[in-house]
């Protein structure tokens, strides 16, 4: 495995000890199970010895100001660190970790695995580049959207960021989306070694609500503001971003996110045998209860 220091590489390493499986976390800091081999994506190939299945998870994440910099960064770990992975594989059967981030903006339909590539940031072109490689040497790509779970780093404390006096501040009327639970991620990761070589849409269940899963994710009723005004903020913030090198606090990322539905469509992970059995009402009710607890 790699990426297993990080969220959902973490959930999937603790997934495949628990089934059985003897795990090998290859990165620059252990993962929460089995032996660590130090592996850095940007400069050197991966020891494989002794597995014959490889999940690839790492990744270079984030929603950071455009800019070769940027760009070059996301390259370097997302695109020539999976060719060294690839061409470590050999003939392992690889499990290639992508996102929805690939696609290009989709319109009401459900987004289908053919649909046209074209990621808005570094991270959605770099992992597009990144899969494209994947694809050719015949691994099997998943691309989950939105994953979610607990100690989630990304998605949730995003929106909470959205939250002002007592409101959810959301650009635009509410829209269909589709989330990944992690531990649904997880179950397609081990599931896939059996699948046929390709890309699959991964994601939950139900069709979610944008306005109904911020509100109870942060507690709060929504608010609806214009568009074009959280558009004018994420060019400011851009700015600031390149100014101090740091990631935007809103983006024109963070704003198509928030107001285009992107819903996908799962049969071909289905038709595998692959079934999502967590929800987000599932997700709410374990946070409740450790939070009771």
């Amino acid at each position: 495995m790699t990426g297993a220091s990080g969220f959902c590489g973490g959930v999937v390493a603790q997934a495949a000890a628990a089934a059985g499986a003897t795990v090998v976390c290859l990165g620059r800091r252990p993962g929460p199970v089995g032996e660590h081999r130090y592996w850095d994506a940007t400069s050197t190939p991966p020891d494989l010895t002794g597995t014959d299945l490889v999940l690839h998870l790492a990744a270079a994440v984030g929603d950071p100001p455009p800019g070769r910099a940027a760009e070059a960064a996301f390259h370097a770990v997302n695109v020539d660190g999976t060719a060294r992975l690839l061409e470590s594989a050999g003939g392992r059967t690889v499990v290639w970790v992508s996102s929805a981030s690939v696609y290009a903006p989709a319109g009401s339909e459900p987004v289908h695995e053919d649909h046209p590539l074209g990621g808005l940031t570094a991270y959605g072109r770099t992992k597009a580049a990144g899969e494209r490689l994947a694809l050719e040497a015949g691994a099997v790509v998943l691309r989950p959207r939105a994953v979610y779970g607990p100690g989630d780093p990304h998605l949730l404390p995003r929106l909470s960021r959205a939250v002002r006096g007592g409101r959810a501040l959301l650009p635009g009327p509410d829209i269909p989306l589709s989330l990944t639970a992690v531990e649904n991620l997880a179950d397609a990761c081990l599931a896939a070694r059996a699948w046929e070589p390709g890309a699959y849409n991964i994601a939950d269940e139900p069709v979610y609500r944008r306005d109904a899963i911020v509100s109870a994710a942060c507690g709060v009723p929504v608010q609806h503001l214009p568009i074009p005004a959280f558009h004018a903020a994420a060019a400011v913030s851009g700015l600031i971003a390149r100014l101090t090198r740091r990631e935007t606090t809103i983006s024109r990322y963070a704003v198509e996110q928030l107001t285009t539905s992107v819903v996908l469509n799962t049969e071909k992970a289905r038709e595998q045998g692959w079934t999502p059995s967590r929800t987000f009402t599932d997700y709410l009710s374990t946070r409740s209860g450790a939070a009771a607890g």
